[in-house]
């Protein structure tokens, strides 16, 4: 196998990086990290099959990763007040979506249902679906990316309440460590009247299929 050297000549000093609070690395920076991990594994680098393979994992990294650079707020900041009085449940089940565990930088796929109560404005359905992406989309722990969406929804529709479920495989135990396959992990939040009245929670509940 070829030693691999981050140096691009013999003898030069190794380039360092720097914490990213400090700058954000070039992209020839992520590069030359995805070349040492397949040293690191016991890959050639320099491979025929390999040589393009760090330049197409930045490419995805910046796909799954893209949530970074949009902001949830502003997606649900066009609203609609013709709404005829509407007051009830409005639901978006079984949004699919492929999130990345902050431990181990491995798929979370699932599906999230969230569902609110307008209180004057309600917004065009495929922008919660938006929100659901944009933090799907950053590294994450299921619990806090259920609370993100809950939390901007309530924040920028001021509704008289939120319910979020999420329900996810994360590959980070089904496909290493104690692989426990066909698992799947389930959480929630609930914000005022779902949170204060059980009876709505139900109606909610019963409206996703659970």
């Amino acid at each position: 196998m070829t030693p691999f050297d981050l140096n691009t000549k013999p003898g030069t000093p190794t380039r360092t990086i720097e914490p990213a609070h400090y700058r954000k690395p070039e992209r020839q920076d992520a590069e030359a990290a995805v070349r040492t991990i397949l040293a690191y594994i016991g890959e050639d680098p320099d491979r025929e099959g390999l040589l393009d393979t760090p330049e197409r994992v930045v490419k995805s990294y910046g796909e799954f990763f893209g949530g970074y650079s949009e902001d949830p707020e502003e997606i649900l900041a066009r609203t609609f007040e013709e709404t005829d009085g509407y007051d009830e449940i409005i639901v978006l089940k079984a949004v699919d979506f492929v999130s990345h565990c902050e431990h181990h930088m491995v798929p979370i796929i699932g599906k999230a249902h969230v569902g609110y109560i307008p209180s004057r404005r309600v917004v065009g359905i495929s922008k919660l679906a938006r929100v659901v992406d944009i933090f799907a989309r950053r590294l994450q722990i299921q619990e806090r990316l259920t609370a993100q969406i809950a939390n901007t929804v309530e924040k920028v529709l001021a509704p008289h309440g939120v319910a979020v479920v999420l329900e996810s495989e994360h590959q980070c135990m089904t496909t290493r460590g104690i692989q426990k396959r066909g698992t799947s992990m389930v959480t929630s939040r609930m914000l005022g009247a779902f949170r204060k009245d059980p009876a709505t929670r139900r109606e909610f509940e019963a409206m996703i299929g659970r």
